[in-house]
Order: structure tokens, then C-alpha cells, then sequence
């Protein structure tokens, strides 16, 4: 599975973003994607997560402003971005695999075994 991300950039405060991450590879029906992000000096945390199931995932500092979606014609995952604030500066990954639970949505870091290079997202007046 190789994982591609794309649509990082600048914007000032309030701004918005849509990042893409394009999936190829063999994929299961049973995959989860998911959005991560790096702040800098800080450890990778996760950001949302759509399961199989179209369940998805939000951490609390995202909730209400970032929307994770999928094409699955187009093998694309999407993070939609508003109201983008200084504390969202960060590398943002894609990651994907299979689920490993029909029941527990996927939101860890160690959920997941393929990841994408990232994309940087600034933001700074």
C-alpha cells in the first residue's frame, strides 16, 4: 500500500485547507484511513480516522473544524481544514490498515502499518 500526500501550504489564521492523500496498492475492503500530525519538537499524534464501517474519529482539538472523508472511486482520502489556528502547525500523514476490530474504531498510532511522507501546514499571520 503507498500512500501520497498532498495540499499542505500557508495560510493565515481562520484560513482553510483540504489535504489529499492518494491510496494505490492492494487494499481491503476492510481498511481504516486515518490523519495524523507532528507538531514541531512534539511526538505524532492522531487528528481523525474513517473506519470501513464510514465511522470516523476526531480529536478534541479538531472537533467541529476538520472533516475526514473519503472518494473510494477516486482511492483518495480528504482532511477539510477550517478555521486553521497557530496550534495546528504541523506535518499532517495519512495512514492506513486493516482493521483489526469491527467494534474499536483505530485512532492509535500503532493501528496503523502504512504511512505516507507528509505534508507540511503552516499558519502564521
Amino acid at each position: 500500500v503507498h500512500l501520497a500526500e498532498s495540499g499542505g501550504g500557508a495560510v493565515q489564521p481562520g484560513g482553510s485547507l483540504t489535504l489529499s492523500c492518494a491510496v494505490s496498492g492492494s487494499t481491503h475492503s476492510s481498511y481504516a484511513l486515518a490523519w495524523f500530525r507532528r507538531p514541531p519538537g512534539k511526538e505524532r499524534e492522531g487528528v481523525a480516522t474513517i473506519d470501513s464501517a464510514a465511522r470516523t474519529y476526531y480529536a478534541d482539538s479538531v472537533k467541529g473544524r476538520f472533516t475526514i472523508s473519503q472518494d473510494n472511486a477516486e482511492n483518495t482520502l480528504y482532511l477539510q481544514m477550517n478555521s486553521l489556528k497557530p496550534e495546528d502547525i504541523a506535518m499532517y500523514y495519512c495512514a492506513a490498515d486493516i482493521m483489526r476490530s469491527t467494534i474499536v474504531i483505530p485512532i492509535e498510532e500503532d493501528d496503523f502499518g502504512y504511512w505516507g511522507q507528509g505534508t507540511q501546514v503552516t499558519v502564521s499571520s
